[in-house]
């Protein structure tokens, strides 16, 4: 099999996970490979349903990729809700902020990271106003946050206090307003 053959392969989701794993150990160490195989797991993964995808071998394909001198496909290994704990530890001190940004948002990563993750830079920090996981103390501190983007993701967060929701009711923009005021029906109802 040609390597264009099995990028050609790997595009399709439905893809026997079994298959998926011989085409990457049959080209591992190629980026465009790993790229096509972390793209197969994350369209493997539902974000509607955590277990569906979970296997064993995706558990192994993940460590593997994890390792992947391709950004991208670390970039997928941290954002994927079957990546192993350990795994999204070694992921939150990548070299590359974005790696590092998208283990904040995965809830699986453990409070300690996501405090750790609290003082990296901002693109990492504003990972954590989505992520259901992070601390209650962490979201106090962003709910001052200038940028509304960061206010907004936490107004929407299912996991947020009331007292910070009451908080960002009162905000300075309207659509931060607007998404507490949802979150807050959402949770009477």
């Amino acid at each position: 099999m040609t390597k264009d053959e099995a990028i050609d392969l790997l595009a399709d989701r439905e893809l026997n996970i079994e298959r998926v794993r011989e085409i990457y150990h049959s080209f591992k160490g190629d980026k465009e490979v790993d790229g096509q195989v972390a793209m197969n797991l994350s369209q493997k993964t539902s974000v509607y349903d955590r277990d569906e995808g979970r296997s064993e071998i995706m558990i192994e394909l993940l460590r593997e990729l994890s390792e992947s001198g391709d950004m991208g496909s670390r970039w997928a290994v941290a954002k994927n809700p079957h990546t192993p704990v350990d795994i999204l530890e070694k992921l939150g001190g990548d070299s590359v902020n974005l790696v590092r940004a998208l283990v904040a948002t995965n809830p699986n990563t453990p409070s300690k990271m996501l405090e750790t993750l609290f003082s990296d830079e901002k693109i990492v920090r504003d990972g954590l106003s989505g992520n259901p996981s992070t601390p209650q103390k962490l979201f106090k501190v962003l709910s001052d946050d200038k940028d509304k983007m960061v206010r907004m993701r936490l107004a929407e967060n299912p996991s947020v206090s009331l007292d910070i929701l009451e908080k960002l009711k009162s905000d300075r923009d309207e659509n931060v307003v607007k998404a507490a005021e949802a979150n807050m029906s959402r949770r009477e109802s």
